[in-house]
């Protein structure tokens, strides 16, 4: 659905590792954190966001299968699938209506295939080490939906006693639920429990995460993973939900940061804002999804092009090498300069750009260096202070000798940049030319306007 923000930061959060028999019988005493474990495969993972209507000629899953070895070759391990189910048509925007109408939480959109086709889908990326996500979308259903006739306790209802979407927000063709009740909860978790069994799917994105209650989540969560370890994103940006139910959550608040200061309305501070808040006050293995744009930006706000103009590649690389997961939004690769439809078919014309080129490169790296891995396995990000630090953000990432030291001038103007600590000097490859660099005291790094260094060192 389109973004919704939420940045949920007022709970607290202790991350102790443990405390001592002593220690524990104090009460006064941090409590041990206990939170989820990640699936082994997230630790260098990347994401695809996949929007099977628009992603082949065809439209479907069958055709989406045959693209999935180019997934795999672009260096994403993660394949996150828009809602494939069947779409209400009462009250439908557009020609198709939006993928985030459920119509029947446990059937196949027949525009799109078959269970038999999504579960050929599933399997092949298996085979090629891929791991697919599918959206779930919790908050609402169809105008449609039988549930609304079978259980009408089951929906929320408005000031004259009728259904209603969500509130203040344009989304006329949907209907909240109620998750006061038993039976919903019930129904929704065993739901998400049959497609993981039906068609082995490895998790999912949460729709709309914040707008069903926490508690939901977290007991879906502890029973999924019972049937395999699954792996769940929230479209949401609150550090609780880290706790017991979500592995990775949205950080909108980078998004805009880097949104802001590509147009000029805020300098580097955005961003040292937000990896301070994400350091200081989200757990430490907490996931980060990263991305320039999605589903919900390309078609409301707009590409990524224009949105962030000359600084998409700086952002993009910025994505991947600082602490996150990045995503690329199924089109990228192409450098499609316009808005899909979200309402109606518009497939993707595919073709070689160098923006693909760019998420092969930065993908091959982050798998090969230790620093890059995702949270808690790879480097924290530390601050290599420079002479422009409200243009220029420079950092490093070290992981048992492994580093990464990051510069990005932030900017449309040139800098000759300084290091005024002894943090990044070292001997490095660079990641572009692959060239030796020597940084020292005396270094100075000439910084065109909304361009990146990335330098290499490995023990």
């Amino acid at each position: 659905m389109k973004p919704i923000f939420a940045l949920a930061v007022g709970l607290a959060w202790l991350t102790l590792a443990g405390t001592s028999p002593a220690a524990a019988a104090d009460p006064f005493a941090p409590a041990p954190y206990v939170g989820l474990t990640h699936p082994a495969w997230t630790r260098n993972a990347t994401i695809y966001e996949l929007n099977t209507r628009q992603f082949t000629a065809e439209g479907t899953i069958k055709a989406a299968q045959t693209q999935l070895p180019r997934i795999k070759a672009l260096g994403a391990d993660i394949v996150w699938l828009m809602p494939i189910q069947p779409i209400g048509q009462k009250n439908r925007k557009g020609t198709l209506g939006s993928p985030y109408s459920i119509r029947d939480y446990r059937a196949v959109n027949p525009e799109l295939g078959t269970l038999a086709d999504l579960k050929a889908f599933v399997a092949q990326a298996h085979r090629l080490g891929l791991h697919v996500i599918l959206d779930w979308v919790g908050n609402h259903t169809a105008w449609d939906n039988p549930m609304l006739a079978e259980h009408p306790d089951w929906y929320d209802r408005d000031w004259k006693g009728d259904p209603h979407p969500t509130p203040w927000w344009d989304w006329s063709d949907i209907i909240d639920l109620d998750y006061s009740k038993p039976a919903l909860r019930r129904y929704m978790t065993e739901s998400m429990e049959y497609w993981v069994r039906k068609a082995d799917v490895d998790g999912f994105r949460a729709d709309a995460a914040g707008f069903v209650p926490l508690d939901f989540w977290e007991t879906a969560r502890a029973r999924l993973d019972r049937i395999k370890p699954v792996f769940l994103l929230a479209e949401w940006e609150a550090r609780d939900m880290h706790m017991k139910a979500f592995d990775m959550t949205y950080a909108w608040t980078w998004g805009d940061a880097v949104q802001q200061i590509a147009q000029g309305k805020a300098d580097v501070g955005a961003l040292r804002t937000y990896y301070s808040w994400n350091q200081k006050a989200w757990p430490s293995g907490a996931l980060r999804m990263l991305g320039v744009t999605n589903h919900d930006k390309n078609a409301w706000e707009g590409t990524e092009f224009e949105r962030l103009g000359s600084a998409v590649d700086a952002a993009i690389a910025l994505s991947v090498v600082s602490e996150g997961v990045p995503l690329i939004y199924g089109s990228q690769e192409a450098g499609i300069h316009h808005r899909l439809a979200f309402f109606e078919r518009d497939p993707i014309v595919w073709r070689d750009d160098p923006e693909g080129d760019l998420y092969r490169r930065l993908f091959t790296l982050k798998k090969a260096h230790p620093a890059l891995a995702n949270a808690p396995w790879g480097g924290r990000m530390i601050d290599a202070v420079n002479d422009a630090p409200d243009k220029v953000l420079s950092f490093v990432r070290d992981k048992d000798g492994d580093r990464v030291l990051g510069v990005f001038n932030l900017s449309p103007a040139a800098r000759r940049v300084r290091f005024l600590d002894r943090l990044p000097e070292g001997r490095y490859t660079d990641f572009a030319s692959g060239a030796p660099v020597t940084i020292d005291g005396a270094t100075v790094l000439d910084m065109p306007a909304w361009s990146y260094r990335i330098l290499l060192r490995t023990p």
